[in-house]
């Protein structure tokens, strides 16, 4: 099979994209996927082809600068607003090039989205909740069993008890895991000042998992308040300090919290209007890394690179990210792992100028 028949093979749309950010090569899904024939994408600018609600041009150059690949989750292309994935990796033979993939999410057929795919995850949700919760109670009386046993136990006996209640523990974490991700309440938006949010989160970490870690902040004390539900967006902070945590597990990590202001980032709302994501987040650590089966997926819920995972913190992170309004990306190497957060200002009060 030679190099063409490879490339049009490939069942995501994928380009080819040089250092002016022009497409030099569309496979067939591509073309399929743009209703577009490959001759006339070839040569044109990448933004004006693949109307992405990402900052699809910032994420070629930092490729290119870092040589390491970039994924994007969970944002919408094109007039029907399809949801999906986007890796963006450097072409080792030219270090100018970048391979742009799309992983459509759904098949949605119109603008409310209400696909049997959606009903489906809907569904698988609901069902999640419910056996979560009817596990829990049964759970709770094995765990007040073996502690009653314990109570007449001799030590040398007290291990297995010690076991049963330490895993029903676990067990009851994962569930409520399981209840938290699926009873997310929709976010109850006020002006939040990041930065309040950020020391909170770190405060409670620093005395926890994050207790062997050293924590730099980096800030930007200009900052304007963001719009958002700053009880959620602890959670956001909280998931994403314990995931670098756990990653690390040695005593010379560390994690970078980093803010900034961007004000060339904008998401495409529903109605076809956008709106300019300035406010920027980054966690950043000196980890491992993704491991490189997962990384694409890695916001999935149930997607885990550590043994006994839950993989549902990242998941919980991409989905309020999205409740927002925001956008949530990862960048990640070996020794340097980014996850970037990008999220609106605050409107401003009725009659300031």
């Amino acid at each position: 099979m030679n190099f063409d028949q490879l490339w049009n093979a490939l069942p995501n749309p994928a380009f080819l994209i040089n250092e002016n950010n022009e497409i030099t090569a569309a496979n067939l899904a591509a073309e399929g996927f743009l209703n577009t024939s490959v001759k006339s994408l070839r040569g044109a600018r990448c933004v004006n082809c693949v109307k992405l609600a990402a900052p699809l041009e910032q994420s070629f150059q930092r490729v290119r600068d870092s040589h390491s690949p970039v994924f994007i989750n969970d944002v919408e292309i094109g007039r029907e607003l399809t949801p999906c994935n986007v890796q963006i990796t450097s072409i080792s033979r030219d270090e100018t090039q970048v391979l742009l993939i799309i992983q459509p999410r759904l098949n949605v057929t119109g603008a409310n989205h209400n696909t049997a795919s959606e009903s489906a995850a809907k569904t698988a949700i609901g069902m999640a909740e419910m056996l979560a919760h009817e596990v829990k109670n049964p759970l709770a009386g094995i765990t007040g069993a073996a502690q009653l046993l314990a109570m007449n136990l001799p030590a040398q006996d007290l291990e297995m008890t010690d076991l049963i209640v330490s895993e029903s523990k676990r067990i009851v974490t994962l569930l409520d895991q399981v209840e938290q991700f699926g009873n997310l309440s929709p976010p109850n938006r006020t002006a939040v000042n990041i930065h309040d949010v950020i020391e909170r989160a770190q405060k409670s970490a620093q005395v926890g998992f994050a207790a062997h870690m050293r924590i730099v902040p980096d800030y930007d004390p200009s900052l304007p308040d963001t719009w958002a539900d700053a009880d959620q967006l602890i959670q956001v902070m909280a998931n994403l300090l314990k995931n670098a945590s756990e990653a690390a597990q040695k005593s010379e990590g560390e994690i970078r919290i980093r803010t900034s202001f961007d004000n060339s980032l904008r998401r495409r709302r529903t109605d076809g209007t956008e709106s300019p994501l300035p406010i920027r987040i980054e966690f950043i650590d000196n980890g491992p890394g993704l491991p490189a089966d997962i990384a694409d997926d890695v916001f999935d819920p149930f997607v885990s690179g550590r043994e006994n995972g839950t993989g549902l913190g990242l998941a919980l992170v991409s989905k309020i990210i999205s409740e927002h309004e925001g956008l949530v990306a990862v960048d990640s190497k070996p020794g340097h792992t980014i996850f970037r957060i990008s999220l609106p200002t605050a409107p401003k009060p009725k009659g300031t100028p």
